[in-house]
């Protein structure tokens, strides 16, 4: 059995998609997609790409992803990662396919100087949260998600309620 980690390549915008399908529907959050394949193409392959992706290939199938996006921090003076979505097919998990991906994306921020790996995982995911401490994910719990979107959003824009 082989693991490859490699970043996703132009045309595979279907593929990344997918991914994302299939962790919005682990997440029981499916009803809350609106990405199409053309969003996450011109997000991933554009003139001017603001999103990453890295795909875990296990025997030369796609079976994992890694999505992320460059974030700073003011305290440290430097980039890191955020990384908005780590899935893994069910039936692979237990490989080492996620912990692979993670120390990918760490060497990255080390290998540039960046200075932390960061993100988010729902309160309920008691498999995850387990995995990321054995990993040394230190849980921000005093950290409050804060998020604007919608309706809300635009009375945002327009200055306030």
């Amino acid at each position: 059995m082989s693991l490859l980690i490699r970043r996703a390549r132009s045309g595979e915008a279907g593929l990344v998609l997918s991914f994302v399908r299939e962790l919005a529907e682990y997440e029981k959050l499916l009803h809350e997609m609106e990405v199409t394949e053309i969003d996450i193409g011109a997000a991933l392959f554009g003139a001017n790409p603001r999103l990453f992706c890295e795909i875990a290939e296990w025997d030369g199938e796609p079976v994992g992803f890694a999505v992320w996006f460059l974030n700073f921090s003011t305290f440290s003076g430097r980039s890191g990662i955020y990384l908005e979505d780590l899935f893994v097919r069910p039936a692979l998990r237990g490989k080492g396919i996620g912990k692979a991906l993670l120390v990918h994306l760490a060497k990255e921020c080390v290998t540039n100087g960046w200075s932390r790996l960061q993100w988010s995982v729902l309160d309920w995911n008691t498999p995850s949260i387990e995995f990321y401490k054995s990993l040394g994910a230190e849980l921000m719990d005093e950290w409050t998600v804060c998020r604007v979107g919608g309706p809300a959003l635009t009375a945002l824009a327009k200055g306030g309620r």
